[in-house]
């Protein structure tokens, strides 16, 4: 059996009435469906405590959308590592197309923040992937290689190990349109070759997710391709019948 991860990001979603359905919903629904997968929900920042509270007794894991660079000091509206740590939180999403765009986030700020996540002995899951315009120009590969080389260019061996990497075509997120499934398997492995050409980790565990319009409609095609390690899923994740139903679709497939 693969490793299998599925990770909701809820973005800038979500209340405290929401948090309590949700949760309610996926006690009463899905017992047997989450004890063999890796289950993780991010939501936004303010809300972590809650959900925290709310999957105690769950096996779910508490993710974070983002980090600041910095632990402490005078950073007005940030979050340092230590805060998520001091928390409960386990996971970490960094690099997403939405950080790098609209946060100006480049590379090398997102490697410092993979190095410090990893410091506190949390997981990072770093985003990667090209825009409509790469893809169509033949650059995705060396986007993607630029991407994962600002951390291998500044690590030692096995920095990959407790990480995970979650493709996302900027051109699929939060468009309703998603990649091709054999597409997405080519990036994948050439993802794991990569990363085991130069951070000499076993392939078999390296996990990479794909993150791009996931719903349960589509999710099937997806589960067929071998090196498909989960599921970055954003609007599915936000109601829990549909996020159930992937999980369901999972728990059957692998």
């Amino acid at each position: 059996m693969k490793n299998f991860i599925i990770a909701a990001n809820w973005k800038l979603n979500g209340s405290i009435n929401m948090i309590s359905r949700f949760f309610e919903y996926l006690k009463f629904h899905s017992s047997i469906y989450l004890e063999k997968k890796t289950i993780i929900i991010a939501p936004p920042t303010i809300y972590l405590k809650e959900v925290n509270k709310n999957i105690s007794n769950m096996n779910i894991f508490l993710g974070a959308q983002n980090v600041d660079i910095n632990l402490k000091g005078s950073f007005t509206g940030e979050t340092s590592v230590l805060m998520l740590q001091d928390i409960g939180v386990k996971y970490v999403i960094i690099g997403h197309s939405e950080r790098r765009f609209l946060h100006n986030e480049n590379n090398d700020t997102i490697a410092r923040k993979f190095f410090l996540i990893k410091k506190e002995n949390l997981i990072p899951i770093l985003c990667v992937g090209e825009t409509e315009k790469d893809k169509k120009y033949g650059r995705t590969k060396q986007v993607i290689q630029e991407q994962l080389n600002c951390i291998l260019k500044k690590s030692k061996k096995l920095v990959f190990k407790n990480a995970i990497i979650a493709y996302e075509p900027v051109w699929a997120i939060g468009t309703g349109l998603s990649a091709d499934p054999e597409y997405v398997q080519l990036i994948h492995k050439f993802i794991k070759n990569h990363i085991e050409k130069h951070d000499f980790m076993n392939i078999n565990d390296i996990i990479v997710q794909y993150g791009g319009s996931v719903n349960c409609s589509n999710i099937k095609k997806f589960l067929e391709q071998p090196d498909i390690n989960g599921f970055l899923i954003g609007n599915a994740s936000l109601s829990p019948q549909e996020f159930l139903k992937i999980i369901k679709i999972t728990h059957d497939i692998i």
